[in-house]
């Protein structure tokens, strides 16, 4: 029998695998069901981050560019203080396993960029251009 640590949903549970006997047959009563047992926890082990969205002022003034559609944000080109032109790509959204360049949709400063490594939602704030 061997023993291994799975982790479901964020939460650890330790399981045992035993090899079944290729010529024998079982019946369900034969078969026992556990409940798992959460593992103990590993020492060390710093839980995964989740990068943060930095919210604009209330006051952010600009054109607002939001997320068409949910997905990660993979790669950010332009950053806060960047002057872009109508068309230049602002980030790269993946959603539903395509890239997709958000463009900027007028000339103008960069005054609110998102993060990369975010996951977004419909109409979440990616750019503010003043």
């Amino acid at each position: 029998m061997k023993k291994y640590i799975i982790t479901v949903n964020g939460t650890k549970y330790e399981v045992a695998v035993e090899e079944a006997d290729p010529n024998a047959t079982y019946t369900p009563a034969e078969v026992k069901k556990e409940e798992p047992k959460a593992a103990p926890a590993i020492k060390n082990e710093k839980p995964a981050e989740q990068p943060m969205k930095t919210e604009p002022a209330p006051n952010a003034e600009g054109t607002k560019i939001n997320a068409p559609l949910p997905g990660n944000i993979l790669k950010v080109v332009a950053k806060v203080g960047d002057a872009i032109k109508k068309g230049d790509v602002l980030c790269i959204l993946e959603a539903m396993k395509m890239e997709n360049e958000i463009m900027a949709p007028a000339d103008g400063k960069v005054t609110y960029a998102i993060n990369a490594g975010v996951t977004v939602n419909t109409g979440d704030l990616l750019f503010v251009i003043a």
